[in-house]
C-alpha cells in the first residue's frame, strides 16, 4: 500500500511543480521582436560556418590521401568482386576456433562463372 501511494505521489508532485501556461495577450500588446535575438542567431550561424570551414581545411589532406589509396585499391577490389559474383549467394560468415573466418557459398546458389581477372596496371598478373 505504501509503495502504491509513493508511485502515485511522485508523478503528481512532478506535475504540480510544472509552471502553468501564461495567458495569451492581444496582438497589440505583444512586445516587438528583439533585434538582439536576431543578432545572436546570426552570430551562431557565422560561428558554425567558421567551425566547419576550419574542420574541412584540416581534414582536406587526409581526405585526399584516402582518395588516392582507394583509387590504388580499385583494381584489387574489382578482382575481388569478380570472384564473389553475387553476395546473396553466400551464407553468414563463421569464425572458427583458430580465428579463421569462413564465408560459405549457399548450397542452392548457381555455379559461379569462371572469374575474369583484370590485369595489373603494371602489366603483371598475380597468381
Amino acid at each position: 500500500m505504501k509503495q502504491l501511494v509513493l508511485t502515485l505521489a511522485l508523478p503528481l508532485a512532478l506535475f504540480a511543480a510544472l509552471p502553468l501556461p501564461a495567458q495569451t495577450l492581444p496582438a497589440e500588446t505583444l512586445p516587438a521582436p528583439q533585434v538582439e535575438d536576431e543578432k545572436g542567431f546570426d552570430l551562431m550561424q557565422e560561428g558554425a560556418k567558421l567551425l566547419f570551414r576550419g574542420l574541412m581545411r584540416e581534414m582536406e589532406p587526409a581526405l585526399n590521401e584516402m582518395g588516392k589509396a582507394l583509387s590504388e585499391m580499385e583494381p584489387a577490389l574489382q578482382n575481388l568482386m569478380a570472384l564473389i559474383d553475387d553476395i546473396r549467394n553466400y551464407d553468414a560468415p563463421r569464425v572458427l576456433d583458430n580465428g579463421d573466418i569462413l564465408i560459405p557459398r549457399r548450397k542452392d546458389a548457381p555455379k559461379p562463372l569462371p572469374p575474369t581477372l583484370l590485369p595489373d596496371p603494371q602489366g603483371e598478373i598475380e597468381l
